[in-house]
């Protein structure tokens, strides 16, 4: 018999507790973002029961139906929060902007341009997160960072284009995210996950002014090792919700 939300959201649980133990961190310093990628509005509703709180989104099209889907089965005085983890094209800024507190897949100072003039617009002050591509895998999206230790031009460039998205209004840039590429073993996608810490650790030094408290990194099959290089958030989608259906 496949495994009830609440099941696998205590062992979730536990398993964060034991990888936050072996880092010599605090299990409360690592948020789980609960990924509904495909996932009904009643499975939702059950891990709201178990008490997660912030969920991930990855296309804006799927929130939009959604969404509202969940708030009705809630109740107006449900605690939710819609985080959008999937990349974001600029012509659907707008629409993200209405459905999610946090976008955590900024990956160009264009669409960090319009997601600040659409804030402005609406009043707003948008938490936002800088995809890093830092394995430099040709199908992830993200800044090109794999050789930014190394190159200098890689790293001016990303330098130069932070500065100026720091000084874009209604955006609070709060970190750094990466998609780490598949492994059957965890253990070899460690060096994305450190090299997304240093390159964090650097921009704190570089721009002291901003906050850079989170690392977005580590997902079902590697987010152990990730809360072990110092992940702030973590996104799970199967290890909450079981296998995604067959398309």
């Amino acid at each position: 018999m496949e495994a009830s939300v609440a099941e696998r959201w205590a062992a979730v649980q536990e398993r964060i507790a034991r990888a936050a133990r072996r880092a010599g961190r605090d299990p409360a310093e690592v948020t789980v973002v609960a990924v509904t990628k495909t996932v009904p509005p009643e499975r939702i509703v059950e891990a709201y029961a178990c008490g997660l709180r912030i969920f991930g989104e990855n296309r804006v099209e799927e929130a939009e139906e959604k969404i509202p889907q969940v708030h009705a089965r809630l109740g107006s005085e449900a605690q939710v929060h819609w985080h959008l983890v999937g990349h974001l094209q600029r012509r659907k800024a707008r629409r993200a902007l209405g459905l999610f507190e946090v976008i955590h897949s900024v990956d160009s100072l264009p669409l960090a341009e319009k997601l600040s003039r659409l804030a402005v617009e609406s009043g707003r002050v948008v938490e936002i997160l800088l995809e890093c591509n830092v394995s430099g895998e040709a199908t992830k999206y993200g800044f090109p960072l794999h050789r930014w230790e190394e190159d200098p031009g890689q790293r001016e460039a990303f330098m130069e284009a932070v500065a100026r998205i720091l000084d874009l209004p209604g955006l609070r840039v709060s970190g750094l995210m990466t998609v780490a590429p598949v492994a059957s073993d965890p253990e070899t996608v460690r060096p994305v996950f450190r090299r997304l810490r240093a390159l964090r650790d650097f921009l704190a030094e570089r721009f002291p002014r901003a906050s850079w408290a989170h690392l977005s990194m580590g997902m079902t099959d590697d987010f152990e090792v990730a809360i072990e290089e110092g992940a702030t958030m973590i996104r799970l989608g199967r290890a909450i919700f079981g296998e995604r259906p067959v398309r």
